[in-house]
């Protein structure tokens, strides 16, 4: 008879997520050490995390304005018919499958579906949703909007205030 040894204590999923979408280059001998945990079983950890799409990826953030290249960057808003049987789904697999689309929400409210679309210039992004996403059938309507300046990205400030800092308000209670 095998003896399997099992772990006492399951570890903090949320606190390791939490550090790793903060900072996806942390070591892991630094990762282990916040997280109390040996480095091998992070590792596991974040392996089971990735198969079970909990971790979708690691990604940079890139404040495009400070470099020579072309980004358009459009929200675009989506108001469709749901099918029978499969509700909003077979129309969101048509429009996420392309590769222009960055990012996409189902959403409550006065539209069904929010995109983020990057493209080079505004009538490259005209282009795709004319000829891509309006023919798409059950879409029902489009309303394109140019993002004019990056203030905040993914919880990160890009741009410097006036003096040259990205300070905080002063909340007094």
């Amino acid at each position: 008879m095998i003896k399997i040894k099992r772990r006492e204590y399951i570890m903090d999923d949320k606190l390791l997520l939490a550090v790793m979408q903060k900072n996806a280059r942390i070591k892991l001998t630094d990762l282990a050490a916040t997280l109390d945990e040996s480095k091998e079983d992070v590792i596991d950890e974040l392996t089971r995390l990735e198969k079970e799409k909990v971790i979708c990826g690691y990604h940079t953030v890139v404040n495009w304005d400070k470099t020579n290249t072309d980004v358009v960057t459009a929200l675009i808003e989506i108001k469709a018919e749901p099918e029978r049987e499969y509700g909003y789904d077979r129309i969101a697999s048509r429009i996420y499958k392309y590769p222009e689309v960055e990012t996409m929400y189902l959403l409550a409210g006065r539209y069904d579906f929010a995109l983020i679309i990057k493209g080079h210039t505004m009538q490259q992004v005209a282009h795709f949703v004319a000829s891509k996403l309006a023919p798409i059938s059950g879409v029902t309507e489009t309303v394109t909007t140019f993002v004019l300046k990056n203030y905040k990205n993914s919880g990160l400030i890009m741009i410097e205030d006036e003096d040259g800092k990205n300070d905080r308000l002063v909340v007094t209670p």
